[in-house]
């Protein structure tokens, strides 16, 4: 037995080996070449802590860093926020369900790229939909500039980011809301709770566990937001919407700085490793 067993381990081992070998390839032989890359100074030489040395002090990274930390935890906030509502809405039996969700879901099936660009034009201050909309309703006196000045731009990008990936948050809650048992529900309206006790008292505590994954996956997601920024501002005007991702980029292959860029990507894995500490704590348990 012990050694068909054995067998069968070692067959099971032979299958998964090809993944395990194209992740190592894929992932980890360039994961391994930036964390090498990121402790060499840029005229070469051996190992130093000179590219974490320049980035504590550069104040370009630290703005890069707060534009970052506040496109993820404004967007979070609102995914889980706008994601809730939709998917308790979602859940109701209503007619045509189907075609509710599908709608839903579209924001999420658009690229990051194309929605970039959809919504560049939206922002455009001459011949941008936005504009002319709130001009009509009169909200507006003047067209504004939803992509220049000072703040504007990194809350337009955050807007244009919630619209993008709320479906994502709400998938997730709304599996989290089917899985509650309706027995609950119809206990507690014989025992004559309100519908905000119900939310309080059973939707909540049985969507624990899910909130803590979308709260995980959709900040790690975030962090590694690239192709809507990208395609929006490019990180501008200025730095005024530059995040850690496009930094990242431009270090590599505009301005051909390796290390630096490196270095900039070795940081973002530690805050993506801090972030996911929840959800594989949570997942470890479970198991």
């Amino acid at each position: 037995m012990a050694t068909a067993r054995t067998k069968a381990i070692r067959t099971g081992y032979l299958f998964v080996l090809p993944a395990l070998l194209l992740l190592l390839g894929v992932l980890g032989l360039p994961a391994l070449v930036s964390l090498l890359l990121s402790f060499r100074p840029e005229g070469g030489g051996g190992l130093s802590l000179e590219q974490y040395r320049f980035l504590l002090q550069d104040s370009l990274f630290h703005q890069t860093f707060w534009n970052t930390g506040l496109l993820v935890v404004l967007s979070v906030a609102a995914h889980l926020g706008l994601g809730l509502a939709v998917a308790l809405a979602l859940n109701l039996p209503l007619r045509a369900q189907p075609v509710f969700r599908l709608v839903a879901l579209l924001p999420w099936v658009v690229p990051d790229v194309i929605a970039g660009i959809i919504w560049k034009w939206l922002y455009n201050p001459l011949n941008g939909a936005l504009n002319d909309v709130l001009l009509r309703l009169g909200l507006l006196a003047a067209p504004l500039d939803w992509l220049g000045g000072r703040y504007l731009p990194l809350v337009s990008v955050i807007l244009a980011n919630v619209w993008r990936g709320f479906p994502f948050v709400m998938l997730i809650l709304l599996a989290g809301l089917q899985a509650i048992p309706r027995e609950r529900y119809e206990a507690a309206n014989i025992d004559g709770a309100t519908a905000l006790q119900r939310f309080r008292y059973i939707t909540i505590p049985g969507l624990r566990k899910m909130l803590v994954v979308s709260l995980a996956l959709d900040t790690v997601w975030e962090v590694r937001r690239f192709g809507l920024i990208q395609a929006m501002t490019q990180g501008g005007p200025g730095s005024l919407t530059e995040i850690l991702s496009t930094l990242v980029y431009k270090q590599y292959f505009k301005f051909f700085r390796f290390e630096y860029a490196s270095a900039i990507a070795v940081v973002m894995t530690g805050v993506l490793l801090l972030v996911s500490l929840p959800y594989i704590r949570m997942i470890s348990r479970e198991e």
